[in-house]
């Protein structure tokens, strides 16, 4: 597999040119990275006009990902969610996008950018973090809009590793002419396993990967994948809804280091995986004989629930990370492992030591707040938009929210800009460890 792009980012750093150019490094530097460090030079190609090298690294990606069509991001799956939903508006004389409510915040900047009205698909049970969508569930609230919406948009997989049954609702969707978007961030692997299971292998018409979390990638390296569905989009259509979330001086290095994952991908990742995945299974099995509840979960991920052997996910966390582990995430309830072919038999072993030596621990059981949907009292846009103030949760009971306000990870709102916040959402924020929210004035 051929490296365009970093054989000529290096070619023209063995070159010994003068550097009359931007970055005011010159490739020289402190990090030791400086000399492949560029800007749009002749020959480097420009990433929103792509023509050359970066054209030719992205066709052979769409050809190892079996896409229509996919180009890079410099801006992670943040900017590649913004250009999904750019594009399905596009195509459709609807503004309306229902969406499973666990969606990541980029999707609700996306939607105020773009004066999307958001249908929410609501987690039965209650859960922040966790959307199960079924193809019934689905059908039912394709059938009471009053409109065919732009767009159905999911989460798959999700922060804490659970898979939504992408292919039937795909099916769904295709039946009534929608087309189905993925926020596939921590999945960009999944067509690389034994058994390929990426959101394109079961029909989406667009879809996201974070390279960066789960390849051997540069942190903010994403693609924007163009399935074979019911979209019909052309690749200056998607490079123009990219450039509008995206910088205009995307990183050369995270580009090279998406061209450079080409070759992994062509060589390397399919038998790394399947062994990654079997050690991954030996680690769940393991914990689970010393006592741990382990999730089912994609295939990369150990999500244990902490909560369930008297351990708060954080503290829990703080265990693993005086031993020298530092975990994906954790809250009050879960904690969650990121694993990848690039982790070390050895350090699965320091989990599995740590963990074993951890034990029962003495918090009593709890139970996640359960919130119920809040009243829309003004649109996205306006309310992400408004004059807004900062104020502790406790004032923020019956005020509308503005900007949602959410870490990340997991970046998950807890309410959205435009809703009242109620004095259960209040307890959702708490538990979470929120203080403070953003409300319109």
């Amino acid at each position: 597999m051929k490296t365009p792009l970093c054989d000529f980012v290096a070619a023209y750093e063995q070159s010994g040119a003068a550097r009359l150019h931007m970055p005011g490094h010159k490739g020289r530097g402190p990090l030791g990275c400086e000399g492949r460090d560029i800007t749009e030079i002749a020959g480097a190609d420009s990433l929103y006009e792509a023509g050359g090298v970066i054209a030719k690294s992205e066709r052979s990606a769409a050809a190892l990902f079996g896409a229509r069509a996919t180009f890079y991001s410099a801006g992670g799956s943040s900017q590649c969610v913004g250009a999904m939903l750019c594009l399905a508006l596009q195509q459709s004389d609807s503004r309306v996008v229902l969406a499973a409510r666990n969606a990541h915040k980029s999707f609700l900047h996306a939607a105020a950018l773009l004066d999307a009205d958001v249908r929410w698909l609501w987690p039965e049970p209650y859960s922040l973090l966790h959307c199960p969508v079924t193809p019934a569930a689905l059908e039912a609230a394709l059938a009471a809009l009053p409109e065919v919406p732009a767009a159905v948009y999911i989460t798959s997989p999700d922060y804490l590793g659970n898979l939504q049954p992408v292919a039937r609702l795909a099916e769904v969707c295709h039946a009534r002419g929608v087309p189905l978007l993925v926020d596939n961030a921590h999945g960009a692997y999944l067509h690389f396993l034994p058994v390929p299971a990426h959101p394109l292998d079961e029909g989406a018409d667009l879809c996201c990967d974070s390279a960066h979390k789960t390849l051997p990638v540069l942190t903010g390296g994403a693609y924007l994948h163009l399935g074979r569905g019911v979209l019909d989009v052309e690749a200056g259509q998607a490079r123009a809804a990219l450039a509008l979330f995206g910088s205009t001086s995307p990183s050369y290095l995270i580009l090279q280091s998406l061209d450079a994952c080409n070759r992994y991908l062509a060589d390397e990742a399919k038998p790394r995986l399947a062994a990654c995945v079997k050690a991954v299974e030996a680690l769940k099995a393991d914990l689970e004989a010393q006592g741990w509840a382990v999730a089912e979960s994609e295939p990369l991920k150990v999500t244990i629930h902490a909560s369930k052997r008297g351990w708060r996910g954080d503290a829990l966390a703080d265990v693993l990370r005086r031993g020298g582990v530092e975990c994906e995430y954790a809250d009050p309830d879960d904690l969650v492992l990121m694993v990848s072919p690039q982790n070390t038999p050895g350090e699965l072993d320091r989990v599995r030591a740590l963990l074993a030596r951890a034990g029962r621990g003495s918090d009593a059981p709890r139970t996640p707040p359960r919130m119920a949907r809040p009243r829309q009292a003004m649109p996205i846009r306006a309310a992400l938009l408004a004059p807004a103030e900062e104020v502790p949760v406790e004032a923020a009971v019956g005020r509308v929210c503005a900007a949602p306000t959410v870490g990340c990870p997991p970046a998950v709102p807890v309410v959205v800009s435009g809703e009242v916040i109620g004095a259960d959402a209040a307890d959702v924020f708490r538990y979470y460890g929120i203080e403070k929210v953003r409300v319109v004035r």
